[in-house]
């Protein structure tokens, strides 16, 4: 029997979305002086709303009220004090956690049952966390008594704006920090909307600034000079280029970058749950995670019943509106990355992988690309080489264990993978020979707060989250 699922849509009405949106400096919206550019939902290709372009001078004028906020309150408030900021805006992003998981889904495309179900609850769950650490700071194993660096410059991507600004903000702010944002240009609006809710918690003018642009924007904060930190999550290319600015500085930098994670599935392993781990590996907002199982590596032998099984729930997931809570599969978030990935799917297909599609109707607008698995993979392809950042699964078969770690570990990258087998020896002895940051057992893409997370090699550099987070905001004591 075949359900047919009715429609069922979030309301956009608990969003007020404004036609324009300034920048938000020293804590008011303020006009910026450059240029402006177009925000458009992935789904729709509708623009939402026009938003400010920050120049060099809106920058600076960004930084200097950090450091002034940084200089004359914050890194002088006790730690108690800045905790209850934490707790506040912790707060808000819950009472308001329906309106920010609308809006999230209207500017990046992924479906509100991710953003609503996952993304608002960790985004609330890293400030409470770090809130509890600001007055635990020479605890944490930096010192007996560690101090803020000073004005922190963070860029963010698109692939989960509200969440990789609490990743970044939350520990800045516990350990004394002020901040300098700048969220994707794709997906500006809860980062705006975040402004809002430092407004709303009276956190000080200057602790929280955010400047949206584009790569010209990210440049101007990573070149001044008086920024004291640059954290930084995106592709490796711009990772890279970040890491030469800052060469020769004395800027502290993290860079959490791309990845190839290979989900291995043991001979072993219960078959239905691996596939629903692939599923979510893989499919979980269009494949734009950075630490995606994007390798699958099955055991020869159970190769077959597990492809069966995972085409068969392919053929189940509904990719359509963001806003209707059915959707499993959203929309890609931008034109620029649907062409990349349909780019790589096709060198996919001339390199003589098969493609397998799972069968669904796209709608006539926006941007969107089917739940894709290739097989007939080997480690020469590129698809199986190169971050997609999309809903495409490359598969590959070993016979043996040491075989399975080989491949897995035959990458530049180094973010996170994968082990699905009954027995607890087979995944320790594989974790510990992975060359991962982050390794998922019998399960996948499962965040909390208290967990570090960050990668190897050309993943990047640093730890975000848990304890380790909160290195890259502190120097100890007496140290300049």
């Amino acid at each position: 029997m075949t359900f047919e699922y009715a429609p069922a849509p979030e309301s956009r009405g608990i969003v007020d979305l404004k036609s324009s949106y300034g920048l938000f400096v020293n804590g008011e919206f303020v006009d910026g002086s450059g240029t402006s550019f177009k925000t458009i939902s992935p789904a729709t290709e509708e623009v939402l709303a026009e938003v400010a372009e920050a120049s060099d001078a809106d920058v600076d004028a960004a930084v200097k009220a950090a450091r002034r906020a940084y200089t004359r309150v914050w890194s002088r408030m006790p730690g108690k004090e800045r905790a209850k900021y934490l707790y506040r805006i912790a707060r808000i992003i819950q009472e308001r956690g329906r309106e920010l998981a609308v809006l999230e889904s209207l500017d990046n495309g992924k479906p509100i049952k991710e953003s609503r179900d996952v993304d608002i609850p960790i985004v609330a769950a890293h400030f409470f966390y770090y809130a509890g650490w600001a007055d635990k700071l020479e605890y944490a194993g930096f010192g007996n008594d560690p101090k803020p660096l000073g004005v922190a410059g963070q860029i963010i991507p698109w692939n989960f704006p509200l969440l990789m600004l609490a990743w970044k903000i939350a520990p800045a702010l516990a350990a004394g920090n002020t901040v300098v944002l700048k969220p994707a240009e794709t997906t500006p609006l809860t980062a705006l909307l975040f402004a809002e809710i430092c407004q709303q918690a009276d956190l000080p003018p200057g602790v929280v600034n955010i400047v949206t642009g584009a790569g010209a924007t990210g440049q101007a904060l990573v070149e001044h000079p008086d920024v004291d930190k640059v954290a930084f999550t995106g592709s490796t290319a711009v990772g890279r280029m970040i890491a030469k600015t800052v060469a020769g500085t004395d800027k502290k930098v993290t860079l959490e970058l791309g990845g190839k994670a290979a989900n291995i599935v043991f001979d072993d392993a219960a078959v239905d749950q691996a596939v629903e781990g692939i599923v979510t590996g893989i499919f979980f907002n269009q494949g734009h995670v950075c630490c995606a199982g994007s390798r699958l590596l099955v055991q020869e032998s159970i190769a077959d019943e597990l492809l069966e099984r995972l085409k068969r729930r392919m053929a189940t997931l509904r990719v359509g509106d963001p806003l209707d809570k059915n959707t499993d599969v959203g929309a890609i978030n931008s034109r620029e990355q649907l062409e990349r990935i349909r780019e790589l799917a096709g060198i996919g297909d001339q390199e003589g992988a098969e493609r397998w599609s799972a069968p669904c109707e796209l709608p006539d607008k926006g941007f969107w690309f089917p739940p894709t698995v290739f097989t007939g993979v080997s480690q020469a392809h590129r698809i199986a080489r190169e971050e997609i950042f999309g809903p495409v699964l490359s598969v590959l078969t070993f016979r043996t264990p040491h075989e399975a770690v080989e491949k897995a570990n035959n990458t530049p990258y180094g973010l996170s993978a994968g082990v699905w087998t009954e027995k607890g020896s087979r995944i320790l002895w594989t974790a510990n020979q992975l060359r991962a940051g982050v390794v998922w057992a019998n399960t996948f893409n499962k965040f909390d707060p208290t967990s570090p997370f960050g990668g190897y090699k050309e993943s990047g550099y640093g730890r975000e989250g848990g304890r380790h987070g909160l290195e890259a905001y502190l120097k100890e004591g007496g140290l300049k």
